[in-house]
């Protein structure tokens, strides 16, 4: 705002009062800035002259009773003070005036009413808040410029995602997880891009939802891990969440990790499969994002997942599991009788057999149970069993055949993220609570059965020729471009591997071929297990096989319409200060 007081050699003179005041408005650079001049109502003020919504020239715009319009998006900023009446553009950043002498003078420099990184994380939140991809995609981009682009986006997002969501841990916080997961495992521009689509699905997830209200751990700090486990189960089986938190939070104040993992997972696995494989699946990567955000927050993170426990669906209840063959009796059986199995194999060391997998993979029911059970009493542990029911339910994702429906690569997908989450859970805990997951594991994989009929043939290892690997990472793009090249892409990654191409290159070009899509929670989730579970394979093929399997399902999934993308590269344009818009910003 104009003063006819004198200031400091900060100042610089930029206009003559009575030009502006005939032209009511000019455009001057100075400090590096491109600054708006306005005389309104016997006042001279100074704004940044691009939008902060999307760049469009202020000084294109209209000023009436203190308020200035954009003209592009019509965002309305208040002029003196620049706050924005709509929170999907941002505050407009103001330059304090002078006129001495009949001459405008502009601090090209003033002092900010916060640090930039403070704006950026609460603009993060506005984003959440309203749901604005724009907003968030800007906030993501400039909090890695200012080196806050993984914990501050992270933080924000559990913290947003535990508290204005009534339902709880879902699908929203999910993808945050995995996102975090693949974050030191990509380039880049793509790190920018995996903490927006994680931000992003929290607050779309959380879209319309009413908040959470917590509930008060119990006060008896001198609860066993025994009496705690015992009555959250009680409460999870008769679908009290609000007597099962309370238990949770005592647990979570008094027990280590390990202990809580045995605790959700005994829960989680009282009924079968539950929520269609999410329920486990969310639990672990509640615990997999404690890892990244820090263990102080996990009473609250852990809270939130009860709901998908005690209103979980229960696959014990479905046709598919009763009928021809009752495959839930076989996992309650089995539940009974691990401890004498578990006592069976304490102290022995248990190697795979070479046909283990396959027989997970075959359709007798009876022997998988039996496998499962001479694995137990040879000493195989929760982690080796895991694992083994983890490869094969990869192996049904791989050897989709695409006559099927569409709708069936979920199936595939659901039991090998439980089977994935089963694993990642056996590496905190060697309860055997683990024990009867694998069991749900394997019996989902039997059901699946039909899906790889016929079996979709997968290259064989050294089909491929003397190939360029980067050339075969470009071809890997290009693939995701056309719909339905699903056999191609699973070549083009086999072939890397008979190369001798980098297999982290290779995750790279594919989180790349990611993170462009408007991918779906699915796939977003595939790549990310696809990407653990070769981080835990016991050989080359299974190592090939982690790959080929999220390859050929992003294959079936893409291209979209990648509307986000061209969300992000409009913010990642403004932040590099590009026009948006025809013609100059003068």
């Amino acid at each position: 705002m104009s003063s006819d007081s004198t200031s400091g050699s900060a100042f610089e003179r930029v206009a003559a009062l009575d030009d502006l005041r005939e032209e009511g408005r000019t455009v001057t650079t100075v400090g590096g800035h491109s600054i708006a001049l306005f005389h309104h109502d016997g006042e001279v003020y100074g704004v940044d002259n691009r939008c902060p919504h999307m760049g469009f020239p202020l000084s294109k715009g209209t000023v009436e009773d203190g308020l200035l319009t954009c003209h592009w998006h019509h965002a309305r900023f208040e002029l003196s003070c620049g706050d924005t009446f709509d929170i999907w553009a941002d505050d407009v950043q103001t330059f304090p005036t002078e006129v001495r002498d009949g001459e405008v003078y502009v601090d090209p420099d003033p002092e900010t009413d916060v640090a930039p990184e403070v704006h950026w994380r609460n603009r993060l939140v506005d984003g959440m808040r309203e749901n604005l991809s724009l907003v968030m995609a800007k906030a993501a981009i400039h909090l890695d410029h200012h080196g806050e682009g993984f914990a501050t986006p992270l933080e924000t997002a559990v913290d947003f995602g535990t508290k204005y969501r009534a339902d709880g841990w879902g699908r929203g916080l999910t993808t945050l997880g995995a996102m975090a997961n693949l974050y030191d495992r990509v380039d880049h521009d793509e790190k920018q891009r995996a903490m927006f689509v994680g931000v992003r699905e929290v607050a779309d997830n959380c879209a319309g939802q009413p908040p959470r209200f917590d509930q008060y751990a119990l006060s008896n700090e001198d609860l066993s891990k025994a009496r705690l486990k015992s009555w959250f189960r009680e409460t999870c089986e008769v679908r009290d969440a609000d007597g099962a938190e309370r238990c949770l939070r005592a647990a979570t104040a008094t027990l280590p990790p390990e202990d809580l993992v045995e605790i959700l997972v005994a829960a989680a696995t009282d009924h079968l499969y539950m929520n269609a494989s999410h329920t486990i699946d969310f639990v672990n990567k509640a615990f997999e994002t404690l890892d990244h955000v820090g263990w102080d927050r996990a009473e609250d993170v852990l809270a939130s997942t009860v709901d998908t426990i005690t209103d979980g669906s229960r696959a014990e209840e479905t046709n598919a599991w009763r009928q021809p063959v009752d495959v839930a009796e076989l996992c309650f059986d089995a539940d009974e009788d691990i401890p004498a199995l578990s006592a069976a194999g304490d102290g022995k060391s248990w190697e795979r057999p070479d046909d283990f997998v396959e027989t997970l993979l075959s359709d007798d029911p009876h022997a998988i149970d039996e496998a499962l059970r001479d694995a137990i009493r040879a000493g195989a542990t929760t982690e080796q069993l895991a694992h083994a029911v983890a490869v094969a339910a990869l192996r049904r994702v791989a050897h989709f055949a695409t006559s099927n429906e569409f709708g069936d690569w979920n199936t595939v997908y659901h039991t090998f993220s439980f089977a994935n989450a089963v694993e990642r859970l056996a590496g905190r805990t060697d309860a055997d609570d683990l024990y009867r997951a694998c069991w749900q594991g394997a019996m989902s994989v039997y059901l699946d059965r039909f899906l790889n009929q016929p079996e979709a043939p997968l290259p064989e290892p050294g089909e491929g020729g003397d190939e360029d690997p980067a050339e075969l990472r470009e071809r890997l793009l290009a693939t995701f471009d056309e719909q339905g090249r699903v056999d191609e892409a699973d070549r083009i990654v086999s072939r890397h591997f008979d190369a001798g191409g980098d297999p982290d290159a290779l995750k790279r070009t594919m989180a790349e071929g990611l993170l462009r899509e408007d991918a779906g929670f699915h796939t977003l989730q595939s790549v990310e297990g696809g990407f653990a579970q070769f981080e835990s394979a016991r050989s080359d093929y299974e190592r090939r096989l982690a790959l080929v399997a999220p390859a050929r399902y992003m294959a079936a999934h893409f291209p979209t319409r990648r509307e986000a993308e061209q969300t992000f590269t409009i913010a990642h344009r403004l932040y590099r200060g590009e026009n948006l818009h025809e013609g100059s910003a003068d």
